[in-house]
């Protein structure tokens, strides 16, 4: 007849369950800007055509900087007809044009500057800087080890206690921990102003922007079974 588990192990096999956790604090790997190109014309073609101008502006801007910006994207386009009033007579007014740009820089260096020469075109405002982590971050990895090594720690000092040793591992969870708090992220605005060609006396300086470091998680649940006590 074999002998079925014990879910609570048994006099002469108990079983310890422990949780290990840890949390790293690591510089960030790279930063989240949105950018929002506007334009405004009395007719539809006119607002579209100045909209398509300053986005090309500053998609061509930020390909200047070559792999500092890593990832570059489109996000919504809109033109938005502006009512005289509403009723029978109402009429359009104007019309405005809205895109969204997200750019994703890895070279903090070229980030200021970007981030000024941006915010210095016509028409358009920059929000962040949002700092991160990759997903594929060393830092993720160690956090993970370090809650292991933990928990292996923990439960020998609870089997210490007892006089007891640990035995074999039973299960080692990932309980997703690591991911239950939010990435810090560091935000700051800085909205558009007149236009300035770079270099150009006049020139907004390029802005100071210090790094947020990060906070990465990691927490996992251990079973052991250990050695008879000696109480």
């Amino acid at each position: 007849m074999t002998d079925t588990p014990q879910p609570y192990g048994t006099p002469d096999q108990p079983r310890l369950a422990v949780r290990g956790e840890a949390r790293l604090e690591v510089d960030p790997e790279t930063a989240h800007l949105s950018i929002t190109v506007t334009a405004r014309g009395k007719d539809r073609r006119a607002a579209l055509e100045d909209l398509t101008r300053r986005n090309t502006t500053v998609l061509e801007l930020a390909r200047g900087y070559g792999d500092a910006v890593e990832k570059l994207e489109t996000g919504t386009l809109s033109i938005t007809p502006e009512l005289t009033q509403r009723g029978r007579d109402e009429r359009i007014r104007a019309y405005h044009g809205r895109v969204h740009i997200t750019a994703v820089l890895n070279d903090f260096t070229a980030l200021g500057e970007f981030t000024t020469r941006v915010g210095d075109l016509d028409m358009t405002r920059v929000n962040g800087p949002w700092w991160a982590l990759r997903p594929t971050s060393p830092a993720h990895g160690e956090a993970r080890r370090q809650a292991v090594r933990e928990a292996v720690q923990r439960a020998r000092e609870y089997a210490d206690a007892v006089g007891a040793e640990l035995a074999a591992l039973v299960e080692l969870a990932d309980i997703g921990a690591e991911n239950a708090a939010p990435a810090a992220y560091a935000r700051s605005g800085y909205a558009g102003a007149p236009p300035a060609a770079p270099g150009a006396a006049g020139a907004a300086p390029a802005i100071d922007l210090e790094p947020q470091r990060q906070t990465v998680y990691a927490q996992v649940n251990a079973r052991f079974t250990m050695t008879p006590p000696k109480l």
